[in-house]
């Protein structure tokens, strides 16, 4: 075909209503064909580092292409560079599930590209916001009448926070555990703020005897799932802390948070109800694509306060300024990220995402059983929500040997961290398309590779 031809059937690039009639059944085929095969792709990228730079054109090309162009090079020179989030045995980090329904809604988010600052700018994506977050307190549990809305992951959450809480008390004292979450020491760094860490008892959950005078502290963190291990704080009693010392309680439950829509697993969080703030990622066990951190806080009007920065292009009449969402944190643009969570509630529903979560947590519980019935492997550490750390009996380099070689496989992707001194491996269940027949494949490469190495 030549190509005035061509650009005769090719659809206007410029009309993106022809443009979607003519790419999009192929994208969604696309999509959807991906999530059919993703189990059957090796895990773990098989790439080194700049070998996909190097496979692609030093610069943009000058004369537009088809989007057919654009599939195909999806497929031939970016998917051996992918690690599959999405596999049904990818088990390192945290689980960040995605599902049919936030697929679709994020894609008419990005269609309708509503940017959300003032009210008058997105008010649908305003309020459904407030309205989702809502919803989801309720779900969870969470104290009625919470200010809720939406950030762009847990580390910028975490600094948002601590913001507050500094603007809230005059001090500069972050006090959190040694197994909080690095983001807590970023957000001390970035702002300038004293950081204090306290030891944590064998579990690795905050040692609240060890807290020591909290007079000068404008924040403490506790987490209910630490990142290496899972561990609980004792959030109850660090309340007691806080409250007597006038400092702000601030619960990362980025994981394990949407384990709250359960309510045996609630007594994990016994006394999240007297916290300042709380976040949670739907990003992670929600079913809901990256990024959407779900903060919320029992005080308003302090965010309010600490970010409220409005020049005159941005004055409105009062009526419209509370609903404003740049108000309430660092960002003045953001995304419509509410319509792919109002997608993922109105689908699943509570029952549904029960379900999701239970199913995670029975197949780390089945995981941990098979573990302490082989004489071989041992428990790093006990196993909290879906996320078990283990190991295997022989010394560190021989785990450490044992892991780069399962990960190499492309059979499975695991993790590890270090616990009481000891390398430990460690597996996160969550994924959507994760079933019993992948824990027991994945159960069987471990023991494969273990026994290949002991011989």
């Amino acid at each position: 075909m030549s190509d005035k031809a061509k650009a005769e059937v090719e659809p206007e690039v410029n009309d993106p209503g022809q443009f979607l009639r003519t790419y999009g059944p192929a994208t969604v085929e696309w999509a959807a064909s991906y999530l059919d095969r993703v189990g059957s792709l090796p895990v773990l990228t098989q790439l080194e580092p700049g070998e996909l730079t190097a496979r692609l054109p030093a610069a943009a090309p000058e004369q537009g292409e088809s989007f057919d162009a654009v599939l195909r090079d999806l497929d031939e020179v970016l998917m051996p560079g992918i690690t599959h989030w999405q596999h049904p045995r990818y088990f390192a980090y945290f689980p960040a599930a995605t599902s049919g329904p936030a697929i679709l809604a994020d894609m008419l988010a990005s269609t309708i590209n509503s940017i959300g600052f003032l009210w008058r700018s997105a008010p649908a994506a305003t309020e459904l916001e407030g309205v989702v977050m809502s919803w989801v307190a309720e779900l969870f549990g969470l104290p009625a009448g919470w200010h809720g809305h939406i950030e762009g992951g847990a580390s910028l959450a975490s600094l948002t926070v601590a913001i507050a809480a500094r603007e809230s008390t005059g001090r500069n004292l972050l006090v959190c555990s040694q197994e909080t979450h690095s983001s807590a020491a970023k957000a001390a760094r970035m702002l300038g703020m004293e950081l204090r860490t306290v030891p944590c008892d064998e579990d690795g959950a905050m040692r609240v005897d060890a807290l020591g005078p909290l007079d000068g502290a404008a924040i403490v963190i506790a987490t209910v799932g630490t990142t290496s291990r899972g561990a609980i704080d004792p959030l109850a009693a660090i309340a007691d802390a806080c409250e007597a010392a006038g400092a702000w309680l601030h619960v990362d439950a980025a994981y394990a948070g949407t384990a709250m829509v359960c309510p045996e697993l609630r007594w994990a969080f016994d006394g999240i109800e007297r916290a300042d703030s709380v976040l949670v990622n739907a990003h992670k066990w929600m079913l809901t694509p990256i990024d959407c951190t779900m903060l919320w806080t029992a005080r308003g009007d302090v965010f309010r306060n600490a970010f409220s920065m409005v020049p005159e292009y941005l004055r409105t009449p009062s009526l419209e300024d509370s609903w404003s969402l740049h108000e309430y944190g660092p960002a003045l643009g953001t995304r419509f990220r509410s319509l792919k969570l109002w997608a993922v509630l109105r689908c699943y529903g509570r029952e549904g995402l029960q379900r999701h979560v239970r199913s995670g947590v029975e197949m780390a519980a089945e995981f941990e059983r098979w573990v302490v019935a082989d004489p071989d492997w041992e428990l790093a550490s006990l196993r909290r929500f879906g996320l078990i750390c283990f190991r295997h009996r022989g010394d560190d380099n021989f785990n450490k040997t044992l892991l780069e070689r399962v990960n190499a496989s492309g059979e499975i992707f695991i993790s590890h961290t270090v616990i009481d001194g000891r390398y430990a491996l460690r597996l996160a269940t969550g994924g959507l398309l994760t079933t019993s027949a992948d824990m027991e494949q994945t159960w069987a490469v471990l023991r494969e590779a273990a026994a290949a190495l002991s011989s």
